[in-house]
Formats: C-alpha cells, sequence, structure tokens
C-alpha cells in the first residue's frame, strides 16, 4: 500500500508542478518514447540475467505491494512455538520430537501456531536443524557455523531480486538519453519544417530524459529498497531462530532460550520481557 501511495505522491508532485508552472501536461504524452526506454531496459534485464534470477525477481516484484508479515505477533509466535519444543525436550529428551518435526502439519506443538506453521522455508529451516540436534551429540560451535553459511546462503539468495532491480533502475537514465538522441537526430533530419513544429520536436525528443529519469528515481530504484528490507526481515527470522537454538545447545533453560533470541529482533518488533513471558505462559497451559 506505501508503494502506491508513494507512487500517487511523486506523479502528482511532478506533473502536479508542471503543471502550476504553466506546462502543458499533453507535451508529456509520448508513449513511443515511454516505449523506447521501457523496451529497451527490458531488454537488457532480459539479456543480463539468467533464467532462474529472470523468475525469481518476477516472483519477488509482487511482494512489494503487500504488508510485511514480520510483526511482533509473529516473532511471539515464533518463540512460542520454540518454547513449547525445547520444553517438551528438556522434560521428554530429545527423541520425544522427531515425530513432531517429522511430521509438523500433524504436530500438535506447530499446529498451536498455524501463521508459523503456513511458512514453509521458516518450518524447513527450523525442523533440519531440531533433527541434527536429535540426530547426535554435536558440537555447537559445528551448528552454529552451519547455520551462519545456510543463513548467508538464504539472504544472499534473497538478495538478488534487488540487486537486479538497482541495476535496471539505473540503467533507465541511459535509455532516455538514448530516446533523446533518436529524438534529435528526427529533429535534425526533419531540419527544413517550419521552427513552430522543429521546436515541438525538440520538445518530444527531451521528454525522452526526462521520462527515464523519473522511472529510474521515481518508481523502479525505490523498489529495490523495499525489497532489500524484506529479505532483511526475513534474514533476522532465521537469526532469531539460530540464537535460540544454540543456546538450549549450551544447557540454558527454555525461558532463557527464547530470551536470547528476543534480544536478537529488531526493536521495532520486539516484544518486551513480559510480553513474551505473558505469551508463553498463555500458550503453556493450552
Amino acid at each position: 500500500m506505501l508503494v502506491i501511495v508513494g507512487y500517487f505522491i511523486v506523479l502528482a508532485s511532478v506533473f502536479g508542478g508542471f503543471a502550476l508552472a504553466g506546462g502543458h501536461l499533453s507535451a508529456l504524452l509520448q508513449p513511443v518514447e515511454l516505449l523506447m526506454i521501457a523496451g529497451g531496459a527490458t531488454g537488457a534485464f532480459a539479456v543480463g540475467n539468467s533464467a532462474k534470477v529472470v523468475r525469481a525477481t518476477l516472483k519477488a516484484l509482487p511482494t512489494v505491494l503487500k504488508s510485511s508479515r514480520y510483526s511482533k505477533a509473529r516473532y511471539m509466535a515464533l518463540m512460542g512455538l520454540m518454547f513449547d519444543i525445547l520444553t517438551k525436550v528438556r522434560k521428554e529428551g530429545l527423541m520425544s520430537i522427531e515425530r513432531d518435526i517429522e511430521e509438523p502439519a500433524k504436530s500438535g506443538l506447530f499446529n498451536r501456531f498455524p501463521e508459523i506453521l503456513a511458512d514453509h522455508h521458516l518450518i524447513e529451516f527450523l525442523g533440519d536443524y531440531l533433527r541434527l540436534m536429535v540426530s547426535g551429540n554435536l558440537n555447537p560451535m559445528e551448528i552454529e557455523n552451519l547455520m551462519d553459511n545456510e543463513i548467508e546462503t538464504h539472504h544472499h539468495e534473497g538478495g538478488v531480486p534487488a540487486q537486479v532491480i538497482q541495476k535496471v533502475g539505473d540503467g533507465l537514465p541511459a535509455f532516455g538519453i538514448v530516446a533523446a538522441v533518436m529524438g534529435v537526430v528526427h529533429t535534425m533530419a526533419s531540419v527544413g519544417l517550419p521552427p513552430q513544429e522543429l521546436g515541438m520536436l525538440i520538445a518530444q525528443a527531451l521528454v525522452g530524459t526526462f521520462l527515464g529519469i523519473l522511472l529510474a528515481y521515481g518508481f523502479v530504484g525505490p523498489l529495490s529498497g523495499v525489497l532489500e528490507q524484506k529479505v532483511d526481515e526475513s534474514t533476522k527470522e532465521l537469526q532469531c531462530v539460530k540464537v535460540t537454538l544454540l543456546a538450549s545447545l549450551n544447557g540454558y533453560a527454555p525461558p532463557l532460550a527464547i530470551e536470547f533470541g528476543r534480544k536478537v529482533l529488531y526493536s521495532t518488533d520486539r516484544p518486551t520481557f513480559a510480553e513474551l513471558e505473558q505469551h508463553v505462559k498463555k500458550h503453556k497451559g493450552r
């Protein structure tokens, strides 16, 4: 929603300011210039990326219109789930959660937190490391190194669409110049026309530069920042899981382990100690 609001502000400010200054909006309506800029940028995007990167970028773009799913309530649900799992492990042993992690959709532990269960990537990440914990007496440092490598890979893969969109945005002003040069060439080839018509042709050529810059900094470039923020949030959630499980591996009790995880979260979404404690106690009684 903020993306749409932002686009509206950009359009209203730029075109509204131009109109208030006495400009003729009709002079800016140059579909051929827009075709050259957008078409050139789209072609360069296809040439410069592999098929899987193109698919990942196209899949990521619709998410910029959705609000962030990473909220205080989601993090409390995640830590509530990990508290329940670690409490069961502490009381009944690691083997007691084997069936839960093999079939989370049928697990009573996981079904208490449907918003977490619906995130297949998160469940897979959590389940894989719980499975390693169940499989044997592993060194926490080795587990930490493995987690770091996987989180780094996740962050890199998630950041690729943002990088690609940024490159497209960086190239748009250049394509605007290309469109403007093409307009100037057309104008020079029409030098025998009356001055009034030549002036219109020059104005149309300059619109190409304007559109390239506007699309780059007002529309495409900002999308890269939104995608980067979404990747950072998803990475932070995995770091919360990592720190909590490592604290448990190092012998800390479940209440302290989830406190380690809580401290990793961004302050804007981090529940207070009292909020998390109350949430955990509420689910503990179920």
